[in-house]
């Protein structure tokens, strides 16, 4: 597994840091689509957990492994921050050929079929008395909640009177990263709870000492936008490599899912429900 430092600037924290890739266009007309690959080149943040990191700790970084092991390529890396311009400095510059985690209908790449979906979530401690698994509950008026800038939950939250401390939604995480130090604050007694998005919420969440609590806000009435399907992003005017993920994704579904409740990602089914981790997922679709 290698890596090449691609640095661009700093790096989002928040909902999918693709989403804020810039506008790009359409992959070139003239340049054809690789029929033969000897390589999986991967477009990923390198300090950017829990999806990915350079020391390949992050559950993006585990799905790569098994996609480049299943396809039979070597896994290569190109490493840059996730903010402005992503896609137009890696995925358009053919020195990479997938983003792993991109937000099903995002423009600026072709989308696979998506792999999980998941939803914005609330951290709060263990013994906590606040149990919302919507926004406008009456619960959080006057409570102090954590929120990444920028991202869905936040006007959502103000509507309900809850006392918001911010944290900002892109910095070099080399320095700080907003999401999880959001949850230490919920640990360390700052704030009675963080609402962030789900994969982010779960992971840190497990990770403190004691562990918080995560609530998933699959009851959310709000207008506001919680639930996301996560696919994989390729160029455009590649539809073979697309029909190779694609079938990827069909024939490892299980063992992806199983990566991502290593990783405490709250997951739901193709009818917005939550899945119980020791359900598998054929189960869960039957429901």
């Amino acid at each position: 597994m290698r890596g090449k430092p691609w640095l661009l600037g700093g790096v989002v924290a928040g909902l999918l840091a693709v989403c804020a890739g810039g506008p790009t266009g359409e992959a070139r007309a003239d340049v054809p689509e690789l029929m033969e690959r000897d390589q999986l080149r991967v477009c990923a943040d390198g300090n950017n957990l829990p999806f990915t990191n350079e020391q390949g700790e992050g559950f993006e970084n585990r799905i790569a492994e098994l996609m480049a092991d299943d396809l039979g390529l070597s896994l290569d890396y190109v490493w840059a921050p996730q903010i402005m311009g992503f896609v137009r400095n890696t995925l358009e510059l053919r020195i990479c050929d997938v983003i792993i985690g991109v937000a099903a209908g995002y423009d600026f790449v072709q989308n696979t079929k998506d792999y999980y979906q998941s939803v914005y979530s609330l951290v709060v401690p263990e013994d906590s008395s606040l149990e919302v698994t919507s926004l406008d509950d009456v619960a959080l008026k006057g409570r102090y909640i954590g929120v990444v800038s920028e991202t869905p939950p936040l006007v959502a939250l103000r509507r309900a009177g809850a006392r918001v401390k911010g944290y900002v939604l892109q910095t070099d995480t080399r320095v700080r990263t907003p999401a999880r130090n959001a949850v230490k604050d919920v640990a360390a007694g700052v704030t009675e709870g963080a609402v962030l998005w789900g994969p982010i919420a779960g992971y840190y969440a497990a990770r403190q000492e004691p562990p918080l609590k995560v609530i998933p806000l699959v009851d959310d009435t709000t207008d506001a936008r919680l639930a996301y399907r996560i696919t994989m992003g390729v160029r455009h005017g590649e539809p073979h490599w697309k029909d190779t993920l694609n079938d990827f994704i069909d024939r490892r579904q299980d063992d992806i899912n199983a990566i991502l409740v290593d990783y405490d990602v709250p997951l739901l089914d193709r009818h917005g429900q939550l899945i119980h981790p020791t359900a598998s997922p054929g189960e869960n679709e039957r429901d």
